[in-house]
């Protein structure tokens, strides 16, 4: 446990030096190439017998790890230190050669870091010709043998270094896209329980005030005590009803789901107009046609518009009176709710959520959707095409 507690400390104490840095590498790739670097310096002294007893060339051994020494110091990691410490134990190195050699292999983790972290094009010229400069000098006055195969794996290295850096790049821009869709998605999911929010309330209070104007008239002018008892039992009811949806829609906001009650669907339209008309607003419901064939998607859209257009009729159009017209068929299902308008047609400065509400779930089941007047109408139509019904 002890382990794991320190190997995860230095794990996120090198991927926030990376960040701070502005590298986008992993934390085990730095480690690795630290790893290699100080594996190749070590087997280079070995073949030097410069290791035991130290001798003056092990001077680069303690380059090549002063990097390291530094990030454990102040927790920043500078690339062009490193590289540099490469370059400069490699000369050192190579003021005595060996055969084979394995110093110029400290060039090539420089040039393949040069490649993969350094941001701009002459950073990584100036590391690439330093390594090679110095094996050059090393084969002409130092007497390195194989310098041109080493020049050529220093090469080789950089390739490797810019594969990683646009391996790199291509990860960062896919978790942009990704973090991008995960946004759009949470705000969808968002924008939709707010739709459901707000038609569930609206109906539920518009149906309630109904039944409370219901129980007032019949204590101030009926004098019809049981007449109100039922009204405000009726408006309990659909308080409670109402409740229970919104935690049931708040409920998908949370991890676990809050309940097993199904969301209302096409069938149960006809409840909705009866406790609708129950309330004290005159509404007809007909139906056509097989309504098995509405899927669960659509009949919830279809309910969440009815919802919405009863509502508009309770609070624009007090007193008139409306239909609800619903087909499902073969070709898709089409839904017509109409009322009639009284005096002036207040739907028509309606700004609120309603009608913007009902327009983006008829968007969603890729429906089409009017709202408007049509003579002393107000009509509400929504047609969903075949494709997107359920076939039975």
């Amino acid at each position: 446990m002890v382990l794991k507690i320190l190997r995860d400390r230095f794990r996120a104490r090198v991927q926030v030096s990376l960040t701070r840095a502005g590298l986008t590498l992993p934390w085990w790739g730095a480690l690795c190439a630290t790893a290699v670097s100080v594996v190749f310096t070590v087997v280079a002294l070995v073949q030097r017998d410069a290791l035991l007893p130290p001798e003056p060339i092990a001077l680069a051994g303690l380059l090549v790890i002063a990097p390291s020494l530094i990030w454990s110091a102040t927790n920043w990691i500078v690339p062009w230190v490193r590289m540099a410490a490469l370059i400069s134990a490699t000369a050192i190195l190579l003021t005595e050669p060996v055969l084979p050699d394995f110093a110029p292999l400290l060039l090539l983790v420089a040039a393949t870091e040069a490649g993969s972290v350094l941001r701009t094009t002459t950073g990584i010229a100036i590391v690439t010709v330093a390594a090679e400069s110095v094996l050059v000098v090393a084969g002409i006055w130092g007497g390195l043998i194989g310098g041109p195969v080493y020049m050529v794996a220093i090469l080789l290295g950089l390739s490797g270094g810019l594969m990683v850096r646009w391996y790199t790049r291509l990860l960062d821009a896919e978790r942009g896209k990704r973090d991008v869709v995960r946004d759009k998605a949470l705000l969808a999911e968002r924008q939709r329980i707010a739709r459901e929010v707000h038609d569930i309330v609206g109906h539920s209070l518009s149906i309630t005030l109904l039944h409370l104007t219901g129980a007032r008239h019949a204590l101030q002018q009926d004098r019809d005590v049981d007449e109100a008892i039922e009204a405000l039992t009726e408006a309990e009811a659909v308080g409670r009803s109402a409740m229970a949806d919104v935690r049931r829609t708040v409920g998908l906001l949370a991890d676990a789901p809050s309940g097993s009650s199904p969301l209302p669907g096409v069938e149960d339209i006809a409840t909705l107009v009866e406790r609708t008309r129950a309330a004290g607003l005159e509404v007809r419901y007909t139906h056509e046609g097989d309504l098995a064939r509405v899927g669960a998607s659509e009949g919830l859209g279809l309910y969440r518009i009815v919802q919405e257009s009863l509502v508009n009729v309770v609070k624009h159009a007090p007193g008139a009176t409306a239909e609800v017209r619903l087909h499902a068929g073969s070709s898709g299902a089409r839904l017509t709710v109409s009322n009639s308008l009284p005096g002036v047609a207040r739907h028509t400065s309606e700004d609120g959520s309603g009608l913007a509400g009902m327009a983006a779930r008829a968007t969603q089941l890729g429906a089409e959707i009017s709202a408007g007047p049509q003579g002393r109408q107000w009509v509400v139509e929504v047609t969903v095409p075949g494709s997107r019904m359920v076939r039975s």
